[in-house]
């Protein structure tokens, strides 16, 4: 019944862990894996290592949190050590889903990562839209739809194997549709809607002086939900591709929004922090129970449920 299909690769659910949230090492993406979720994606990683921003990197505001860690990797040939171990399958013997999630400043960084790691995972994702990385990555390509479009090109040409790769994209942009079908048209297997809204602040009023080393960073968490839910939906009705929701989703409500707005498969990634690993099967036992009482038979008959007549 939960069974969803992306790009040919079947997941056992629709749940998927998103970038940047316990993703950094095997044994806790295994963790997650064992926890419930469908997939897990990896933190995004580079070619060479980088130490990302100092701490303090995040802070908690209403509705969510603000992080800035600047993209932090231990580069990718120290990562591929990682990706090798992470279980193929669950104790249930059910496939595992491995996404890995990488960065760079320019289409040829993107080939070389994709080449370099494209058979220790399922899927790939190009992070192209975080809104606090360093010069020339994130944000800098995803606001631009030709260099969307140069970076997916480059990242499909790169496969040999056919890996699915996925375009997570900014909706720090006047118009997300435009960027989705640049990625669409450069090949992009799915797209993954959203990353972090901003770049936002806090301010320490006792100092006077913003908490983030970085001053400003991404906002992720319930308050992002409805732009997110309003990208995805936007994008299913002007995309031919499939969508993977992310942003805000703390219960199994919000899932089903983001399936009826459009998406095949969601990410949760901020809830973690407060409702800890177990939000997986605590989601998915009520969505399972969701659907049954309201006679849907499968994932596939709510995506864009909202989106028809």
């Amino acid at each position: 019944m939960l069974k969803t299909e992306l790009c040919g690769i079947q997941f056992q659910n629709p749940l998927i862990l998103a970038a940047g949230v316990m993703g950094s090492t095997a044994s806790s993406l295994n963790l997650i894996l064992e926890s419930g979720a469908g997939g897990v994606v990896t933190k995004s990683f580079s070619i060479n290592p980088n130490k990302g921003y100092k701490n303090p990197t995040t802070v908690a505001v209403k509705g969510g949190i603000i992080n800035a860690i600047g993209l932090s990797s231990p580069g990718v040939k120290n990562f591929k050590n990682e990706l090798k171990l992470i279980n193929k399958k669950n104790r249930n013997g059910d496939e595992n889903i491995s996404i890995a999630s990488i960065y760079g400043s320019n289409s040829d960084e993107f080939g070389y990562m994709v080449n370099e790691i494209e058979s220790l995972v399922d899927m790939i994702e190009l992070n192209v839209s975080c809104p606090h990385a360093m010069t020339g990555c994130g944000a800098a390509i995803g606001q631009d739809p030709d260099l969307t479009y140069e970076v997916v090109k480059a990242s499909k040409n790169a496969t040999s194997s056919n890996t699915p790769i996925i375009a997570k994209l900014t909706p720090n942009v006047t118009d997300l549709t435009q960027i989705a079908k640049s990625a669409e048209k450069a090949g992009a297997d799915a797209i993954t809607l959203i990353n972090s809204v901003g770049p936002g602040m806090k301010i320490d009023i006792n100092a006077g002086t913003p908490i983030l080393s970085n001053k400003f960073g991404g906002m992720s968490g319930p308050a992002i939900k409805p732009i997110a839910i309003r990208c995805v939906y936007d994008a299913y009705a002007n995309c031919n591709i499939p969508i993977i929701g992310v942003g805000g989703i703390s219960n199994y409500e919000d899932v089903v929004e983001f399936l009826y707005a459009g998406a095949s498969a969601v990410q949760i990634g901020t809830s973690i922090m407060y409702e800890g690993i177990g939000i997986f099967s605590k989601i998915k036992d009520k969505l399972k129970f969701f659907m049954k009482e309201n006679d849907f038979k499968s994932i596939d008959e709510m995506i864009g449920y909202s989106n028809k007549g």
